[in-house]
């Protein structure tokens, strides 16, 4: 698929520090890719970027803002990049009620200045935008969202990131027609898990943060449904994507959602009695919402990404969450997590026959 292909290109990742951009770094390393990672400084102690050493791994490192136009306008203009991940975000839905603005002006703005950076840098010839499956307005009616389907969003977080998607089609037709314009892509996915994530408000770090402290585990919506997957499977689709633009450019300049098979769409309450299964330990209680707004049913139809991209999930949702609970448990344990982590890399690579 693109092991081969990934060799030697110069890669540029934003939110490279947080969680899905440390996997992501590392995967992209150890294709034998030349990263420049561009994000702020990781956020959680622990953090996963910095457990593992990611920064020794990669070919350049930036702590910026992509608010902050000169050093991300200077950074591509000296790395030179190929292909462009955006991950940088501001991406929980909870802080984006307590900081609309922060969320609008980081996912909106931040947006636009790294569309503009690439197209200043001719180097760049792919791009692969990341939103979210939240993107789309969701009437909760049983059916799984399409990539046709309208965008919309309840919350700051969600509409923000819809407003993603209607930029990133307006600069795709504004900017990027000419044929030396690099191609530009949004990937939209699912609810990720996997281990090195210890972000604020959810559900896998805050289950992880209450066993480690003897607390019970509150879940706040054990009904609400959602599409979960482990982290290196939409990473594998923005990896196909990126090459699919690099070499065919034009033909694949749209959205695509990366989700689970229906097997993987579980509620709040199963991931969690899985989890507890395979860590074995902890025990959790439901607790009374708050009276902010979130959906109870989102799925993604992976249709297209099949069709087109010859792309589809190879782990079970069984499998996801076993490999998120043994990455938590040998992290605890001491061991040695580079090595490990790098291992489930290999694995998966594997399944995909690369």
């Amino acid at each position: 698929m693109f092991a081969d292909f990934y060799r030697g290109k110069r890669v540029l990742v934003t939110g490279h520090s947080g969680f899905k951009g440390s996997w992501l770094s590392l995967w992209l390393a150890h294709l034998g890719c030349e990263v420049c990672g561009y994000s702020l400084a990781p956020e959680t102690s622990p953090s996963m970027f910095n457990e593992l050493g990611i920064e020794s791994k990669i070919q350049k490192n930036v702590f910026a803002s992509i608010l902050n136009t000169q050093t991300l306008e200077e950074t591509f203009a000296q790395f030179r990049p190929q292909i462009v991940f955006h991950l940088a975000a501001q991406p929980l839905v909870r802080l984006s009620y307590a900081q609309p603005v922060l969320t609008y002006q980081t996912n909106v703005m931040g947006s636009l200045n790294v569309l503009e950076a690439a197209r200043k840098t001719p180097s760049v010839k792919a791009f692969v935008n990341i939103t979210t499956d939240k993107c789309y307005e969701n009437k909760e009616n049983g059916r799984n969202f399409e990539e046709t389907d309208p965008f919309g969003g309840y919350d700051p977080y969600s509409s923000s990131k819809a407003c993603v998607e209607i930029l990133s089609a307006s600069y795709r037709n504004s900017f990027l027609q000419e044929p030396h314009a690099y191609s530009l892509a949004t990937a939209r996915a699912g609810n990720v898990i996997g281990g090195g994530d210890w972000a604020a408000d959810r559900i896998v770090p805050d289950c992880i943060r209450a066993i480690m402290q003897n607390k019970e585990i509150e879940i706040r919506s054990p009904h609400s449904v959602r599409p979960w997957q482990h982290v290196l499977e939409p990473l594998g689709g923005y990896l196909l994507l990126g090459e699919k633009l690099f070499n065919h450019g034009k033909t694949y300049a749209e959205g695509f959602n990366f989700g689970p098979t229906e097997s993987s769409v579980l509620t709040v309450e199963d991931l969690v009695r899985r989890l507890i299964g395979y860590l074995g330990r902890g025990s959790m209680k439901i607790c009374r919402k708050d009276n902010l707004h979130e959906a109870n049913l989102l799925m993604l139809s992976i249709q297209k990404a099949f069709r087109k991209l010859n792309w589809k999930p190879v782990l079970t949702a069984d499998e996801a969450i076993r490999q998120t609970a043994e990455w938590y448990s040998r992290f605890y344990a001491g061991e040695n997590m580079f090595d490990f982590t790098l291992k489930q890399i290999e694995d998966y690579q594997e399944k995909l026959h690369l």
